[in-house]
C-alpha cells in the first residue's frame, strides 16, 4: 500500500500537474503542503509525509517539469513565482483554507513567498536549509550540474552519479541509503532502456540566465513581512546554501525563530534524520 492517492489538477495555463495526497487521521484534519527543491520531486517526502499524517492531511506536489507533472514548453516559466501560483491553484481546488508549509530549498523560497502573498492562509512554516539569501558558493555548485547529467544505463550507474553530485552533503550515507536516494531521483527513460533524472533539463534555463546574486532575488523584505508567523529553520551543519551567518541574520530579525542544525548534513537534510524529525514534531506541536 502506497499510503497516498494520486491527485491530478490543471495549472492556470493548462499544464497537467500531480501531487501525492496522504490522508490525515480524519476528514477534518489540518493540511500540510510539502514542496521539494529545484531538481527533486514528491518522493523527497516519502519518509516525512506518512509521519505527519498522525495529525495532518499531507499534500506533496511535483512542481511543473518534475516527477509526474507535465513539462512546460516555455522554460521561462520554471521559476518560483510560477510554482507559487500552481500551489495556490492546488489549494484552491482542494478547498484548503489554511495550511502548514514545509519547503526544502526552492520549496522554502516558495513557502516564504506564499506566506507573504496570502498570510491569513498560512499557519506555520518549516524551512529546510534555505533562507532569504542564498550562499553564492552553493548556487555556483548547483548551476554546475543542473540539467547537465546524462542518462545512465542502470541503477548502479544512477547511484554512482547521485553520489558524485551529492556525496559531500551526506557523508554518513550507507550503500542502501544511496540506492534509496537514487530511486527517488531517477525514472526509466521515456525513449531508451536506461534511466534519467526525473526532471525536465530545461529547468536550468532561467537559472543559467540569471546573475549569481539574482537567484533568488533579495527575499529579506519577504522574510520581514512574514516574521509574525511561527517559523522553523533547519540547517545542514555544513550547508553551502544557507550559511551560518545567514541563519544568524534570520535570528536577529526574528528573535523567536525556531532553529535546528542537522549534524553530518550539507544541502539539504532529508528530514528523515532523528534530530530533524524531532525538531519538526516539537515545532508543529507548539505552533498548533
Amino acid at each position: 500500500m502506497s499510503g497516498f492517492t494520486d491527485l491530478w489538477y490543471r495549472s492556470s495555463d493548462g499544464l497537467r500537474l500531480y501531487a501525492r495526497d496522504y490522508a490525515g487521521p480524519d476528514v477534518d484534519a489540518p493540511v500540510a503542503l510539502c514542496m521539494h527543491g529545484l531538481t527533486r520531486n514528491s518522493a523527497d517526502f516519502a519518509g516525512l509525509a506518512p509521519h505527519l499524517t498522525q495529525r495532518y492531511r499531507v499534500l506533496v506536489a511535483d512542481q511543473r517539469g518534475r516527477g509526474r507533472s507535465a513539462c512546460d514548453p516555455e522554460p521561462a516559466n520554471y521559476q518560483p513565482l510560477t510554482y507559487v501560483q500552481d500551489m495556490f491553484r492546488l489549494l484552491d481546488e482542494q478547498d484548503v483554507q489554511q495550511v502548514v508549509l514545509v519547503g526544502t530549498s526552492m520549496g522554502g523560497l516558495m513557502a516564504m513567498m506564499m506566506a507573504a502573498m496570502q498570510p491569513a492562509r498560512v499557519s506555520a512554516i518549516v524551512l529546510n536549509d534555505i533562507g532569504p539569501e542564498v550562499d553564492p558558493a552553493g548556487l555556483a555548485r548547483i548551476k554546475a550540474y543542473v540539467g547537465k547529467a546524462e542518462p545512465v544505463a542502470d541503477w548502479a550507474a544512477a547511484v554512482a552519479q547521485t553520489r558524485a553530485i551529492n556525496g559531500d552533503a551526506f557523508p554518513t550515507f550507507t550503500a542502501d541509503d544511496w540506492l534509496h536516494f537514487a530511486r527517488a531521483l531517477y525514472r526509466p527513460q521515456a525513449q531508451g532502456d536506461g534511466l534519467e533524472l526525473a526532471y525536465d533539463p530545461a529547468i536550468a534555463t532561467p537559472l543559467a540566465a540569471a546573475e549569481d546574486t539574482a537567484v533568488p532575488p533579495d527575499l529579506w523584505p519577504v522574510f520581514d513581512a512574514i516574521a509574525t508567523l511561527p517559523i522553523l529553520v533547519l540547517r545542514g551543519a555544513h550547508s553551502d546554501i544557507l550559511s551560518s551567518a545567514g541563519l544568524q541574520a534570520m535570528q536577529q530579525r526574528k528573535p523567536d525563530l525556531s532553529v535546528a542544525v542537522v549534524s553530518d548534513r550539507g544541502h539539504a537534510p532529508t528530514l528523515d534524520e532523528p534530530d530533524a524529525r524531532a525538531a519538526i514534531d516539537a515545532f508543529l506541536k507548539l505552533a498548533a
